[in-house]
């Protein structure tokens, strides 16, 4: 993980420059290493971000002109490149882009990101995350022969999140910063990392992976994207753990329980939880009994339903993915509220795929359970579906898997039917795909 700080931050035009030794909470200040921020730097406004993408794609502010923005985007077709080798070669640092969210010095936008526990409320974090990841690639893409970019750029997917052992105060400044670290034809991956001032000093608290994919000027279609050319060993391996990830993701998903059947372990591992389950006054399959101190999985669940107003939309006039994850967070993190009895931590966001866009006008169906659990942690799936008030047939829009920690042991969970049974190994799997797990501390205070 230090490694990659560096990287990321060799990234930053001298912006940013390595001081001692990576903080990690309350340690020896002899063996830290933090980043000092020069005077010089001049990073966005958080609040001017998506007035910015807004500008780029030329999309409108109000409601009832949105109809005739997108027509206007149709005429940039015409700009669009129809071959990657048209498109000049890109640097890592021509997207490198710093975002400052000035809580310390901004008191009045604490409200937005306030938690009743006087923490900082991770689905906001995930909304700003969300639009960092669009407007870096459109600095990858940019073009100097129109003023409004051809290219639709979506998120597609988050990879991965994973959170420092780092106290998030409501009380000091926070900043973003990432960069485009691989390119495919039509699809880029983007690394950003989250500091949050501590004295002069700005301190890791994040790293996130997202997986932008570019569309023509309409959406309907894909796009080229400018290659790129890492300058460097660093850069390099960035670009290689790039493409290592994609074949990562690729794996994963031809392994996936609704393709393949399970391994011989986890079939052996759902077989021995059938079998604890049994009744042995009864000796019968059909009589169930949970073990002490389990929870059958059909009773962790929640749910929500969210009605999409035009104030959500993104750029383009469909549901922003930022606040489709924001409420998908919020909901998890009350499940695992619930079901573990005390207040949890987010440790990792893992493979959130965006498979379908969400119409303005949708009725948004949230679901939530428990789908596995191990000591402390918590492994949530939240499901998301969608119906229009025309079709009221349900549509799978995304899913998302979110680990928690809680302050104390929780219940084991059982799955009672096989369907179950294969979230359980789903939820095993992605809680084994986390980098490491961390430690619970008392400072560690990100919550919805």
């Amino acid at each position: 993980m230090r490694r990659a700080v560096l990287r990321l931050c060799t990234l930053s035009k001298g912006l940013l420059t390595p001081g001692r030794g990576l903080t990690q909470g309350s340690q020896n200040p002899e063996n830290q290493r933090v980043f000092h921020i020069h005077e010089a730097c001049s990073p966005i406004h958080v609040n001017h971000v998506r007035d910015k993408l807004r500008e780029i794609v030329g999309a409108s502010t109000n409601w009832r002109d949105h109809v005739k923005a997108m027509e206007e985007r149709k005429l940039l077709q015409s700009f669009l490149a129809k071959s990657q080798e048209e498109l000049p070669p890109r640097r890592m640092k021509d997207s490198y882009v710093e975002v400052l969210l000035p809580l310390g010095s901004q008191p009045e936008l604490r409200e937005k990101y306030l938690t009743v526990q006087n923490a900082i409320r991770f689905g906001r974090i995930l909304e700003d995350l969300d639009s960092l990841g669009v407007l870096i690639c459109y600095m990858h893409t940019k073009m100097h022969s129109t003023k409004m970019s051809p290219l639709s750029i979506v998120t597609a997917l988050v990879d991965k999140i994973d959170m420092h052992k780092k106290c998030l105060s409501p009380e000091q400044d926070i900043k973003f910063c990432g960069h485009v670290s691989w390119v495919g034809k039509t699809s880029m991956e983007v690394k950003m990392q989250m500091f949050q001032l501590h004295g002069n000093e700005f301190c890791p608290v994040l790293e996130a992976t997202f997986v932008m994919v570019a569309r023509d000027s309409e959406n309907k279609r894909s796009a080229f994207v400018n290659p790129l050319i890492p300058e460097g060993p660093e850069e390099e391996e960035l670009f290689r753990q790039g493409e290592f990830n994609k074949g990562r993701r690729v794996a994963f998903s031809s392994a996936s329980l609704l393709k393949m059947a399970p391994s011989a372990e986890e079939r052996m591992t759902i077989h021995e939880m059938f079998l604890n389950t049994l009744d042995p006054k009864t000796i019968s399959f059909r009589s169930r009994v949970l073990p002490r101190n389990a929870v059958w999985m059909e009773n962790s669940k929640l749910k929500s339903l969210e009605i999409c107003h035009p104030q959500e939309r993104n750029i383009f006039n469909r549901i922003f993915g930022g606040f489709l994850m924001r409420k998908a967070y919020e909901l998890g993190w009350a499940t695992a509220c619930n079901f573990g009895g005390s207040r949890p931590f987010v440790v990792a966001v893992d493979d959130i795929m965006f498979q379908k866009p969400v119409e303005v006008g949708s009725l948004l169906f949230l679901s939530s359970q428990v789908c596995y659990t191990q000591g402390n942690y918590i492994q949530v799936r939240v499901h998301s579906e969608v119906a229009t008030l025309q079709n009221k047939e349900h549509t799978t829009t995304n899913v998302f898997h979110f680990t928690f920690m809680s302050e104390k042991e929780v219940p084991l969970v059982f799955p009672r039917t096989y369907g179950e049974s294969m979230l359980y190994l789903d939820g095993q799997r992605h809680f084994n795909s986390m980098s490491a797990p961390v430690a619970l501390r008392n400072d560690y205070l990100v919550e919805p």
